[in-house]
């Protein structure tokens, strides 16, 4: 079976690429387009005006994610995100911006074909296998992991997507003392190289969000020389 619908495959290594190209011409959808930095899938996706877009997270010149934020300014094309990351938060914050699947590597090309014409076949139905289904409340802040909101006091947060990831890693573990490496760890996904300033900036950003006085903040808090924690009072 044959299908018109175009794919767009963003991911910087060639040879996932040239796989996940090869598989699905041989699957029946011949019309794939490719890039390989945020800037060019940018540039693609406007052209080719794609179906469905494969988009790889880590990318040279940017994260996917924000390429996900411009598609989603214009289309509701679905987008399945390919990351490296398997942690439970990395999905939440993918579903956050506007994803649609979540594909871990290393993966099965032809499982993905199958999952992109499964949904040409579909196209009315929003894959909720993989989305959260759980609403989180404390004190003041809500995570409503079905539609991926972040509130406080039932107003949705304006956050980009690292401070979407911190705030919902400490949600998670209110009260408990996070240090810098552990958030960088789990929220970036990397090794913690003495990356203070990134963190710290992205804390400072948290704040002007979501404390009334982000110089003296009420909710997040840091705990000199150990990291910072979330704390929230009883009402």
């Amino acid at each position: 079976m044959a299908f018109d619908q175009r794919v767009l495959v963003v991911d910087d290594e060639a040879d996932i690429v040239r796989l996940l190209q090869t598989v699905l011409i041989k699957e029946g959808i011949d019309q794939v387009y490719t890039a390989a930095t945020a800037e060019e899938a940018w540039i693609q996706f406007q052209q080719r005006q794609p179906d469905i877009v494969i988009l790889d997270i880590m990318l040279p010149d940017g994260e996917g994610y924000e390429v996900c934020k411009k598609i989603r300014s214009v289309s509701n094309v679905p987008i399945f995100f390919l990351s490296a990351k398997t942690e439970e938060i990395d999905k939440i914050l993918g579903f956050a911006i506007g994803g649609d699947d979540y594909i871990t590597k290393p993966f099965s090309p032809k499982e993905v074909a199958y999952r992109i014409k499964a949904r040409f076949r579909r196209p009315e139905i929003h894959q909720q296998e993989d989305k959260p289904n759980r609403l989180l409340q404390v004190g003041p802040f809500e995570l409503d992991e079905e539609k991926i909101e972040l509130k406080k006091n039932g107003k949705v947060l304006p956050l980009k997507p690292k401070e979407l990831g911190l705030l919902t890693l400490m949600l998670k573990h209110p009260g408990q003392i996070m240090s810098k490496e552990s958030l960088y760890d789990q929220v970036w996904g990397e090794e913690f190289f003495g990356f203070d300033n990134t963190v710290m900036v992205h804390i400072r950003r948290l704040r002007e969000k979501i404390e009334e006085d982000p110089s003296h903040p009420r909710y997040l808090l840091t705990v000199k020389g150990l990291g910072y924690k979330l704390a929230v009072e009883e009402e």
